[in-house]
């Protein structure tokens, strides 16, 4: 991508001159709405499917609703209006527009990251600390989605009272961090939300992760599978989706921490262009391929998906298993 006026982009006021040409702003574009139509297609389907089949209305599937929402958020606010300032040119809806477009990326940003780690935590209770996951209440659970739903609102709030800020990134056609204006205000909001939002969420992830893996091995090795109140017909999917959470969570979030810290510690005049849209378009990847990791491998939403796009009726799906349920695998209605 073209380089040239970059070094002018941290001035450029809401609607000025872009670093990149409008074919550039366009294939973003396009992207932008692909990803859009994807994302808000998976997870309207997910929502559809907790509606129609009362079963998957578990404490824990609760959880995954929460998640769809985040993904639904930034599907349906962000990318339409950054595709529409790329198709621009430029930042189109000024400067209020700015900080609410930034405050929501990154509140249902936030949110997202928290909410995998209520998963994290909740399958690591369920299988590696079965006394404590069945002491688990529907209270217990929504007092954990509500907590990573406020801390998502602090973390979004904080540049709008004045703890760094918002401001158009290099494209000028959308919205995040202020990271290249490199103060003390936005270095200990940095290291701040990286430490909380990024570092300790990972770490719990890799944790519980690693912890199940283990687990399931050797309940799997003594042959005592059935000791656990969990379907384990499907343990092995279990485990490599684990994997997979941390890659793809690594993956989305790593290129945007990384533009961080370098704005941090650097000048941020140093950050490649490329780099400068790729890490928040990475970041905000999660909204489509959530939906096959936590959703897809599932085989009970498996089922549920397949009798929803052959319309067939609930009572010739077989959704329940046949083993003994902990708190969090009974639907929400009983």
């Amino acid at each position: 991508m073209c380089l040239c006026g970059l070094e002018d982009f941290g001035n450029a006021p809401y609607g000025g001159k872009s670093a990149f040409t409008q074919l550039e702003h366009n294939i973003v574009a396009g992207y932008l709405i692909t990803a859009g139509v994807i994302s808000l297609a998976s997870n309207i389907v997910v929502l559809l499917m907790f509606v129609k089949f009362k079963e998957l209305r578990t404490p824990t599937n609760f959880i995954i609703i929460n998640l769809a929402f985040t993904d639904i958020g930034v599907a349906g606010i962000g990318y339409p209006m950054s595709a529409a300032s790329d198709i621009h040119g430029s930042w189109k809806f000024g400067y209020a527009g700015c900080q609410i477009y930034a405050a929501l990326n990154i509140f249902f940003g936030m949110a997202s990251i928290g909410l995998l780690t209520v998963v994290a935590i909740d399958r690591y209770l369920s299988i590696c600390r079965p006394h404590i996951g069945e002491k688990m209440t529907v209270r217990s659970y929504s007092l954990l989605i509500l907590a990573a739903w406020l801390n998502a609102v602090f973390w979004c709030s904080m540049p709008i009272v004045g703890w760094a800020g918002y401001a158009p990134d290099p494209t000028g056609a959308t919205c995040t961090i202020n990271w290249r204006q490199n103060d003390a205000s936005f270095i200990s909001y940095t290291m701040a939300v990286i430490a909380v939002n990024f570092v300790v969420p990972l770490c719990v992830m890799f944790y519980c992760y690693y912890s199940v893996s283990i687990t399931v091995r050797r309940y799997k090795a003594s042959n005592c599978l059935d000791c656990i109140n969990m379907d384990w017909s499907d343990q092995m999917d279990v485990t490599k989706m684990s994997i997979v959470m941390i890659v793809m969570f690594l993956v989305a979030w790593s290129p945007y921490s990384m533009v961080c810290l370098w704005a941090s510690f650097s000048d941020p005049k140093t950050i490649p262009a490329p780099m400068a849209i790729i890490a928040p378009l990475f970041a905000k990847s999660s909204t489509f391929y959530n939906p096959c990791i936590y959703v897809i491998a599932n085989k009970k939403f498996r089922r549920a998906i397949t009798g929803m796009i052959r319309c067939q009726t609930r009572q010739r799906i077989t959704i329940n298993t046949q083993v003994p349920m902990t708190i969090s695998q009974q639907p929400l209605t009983q």
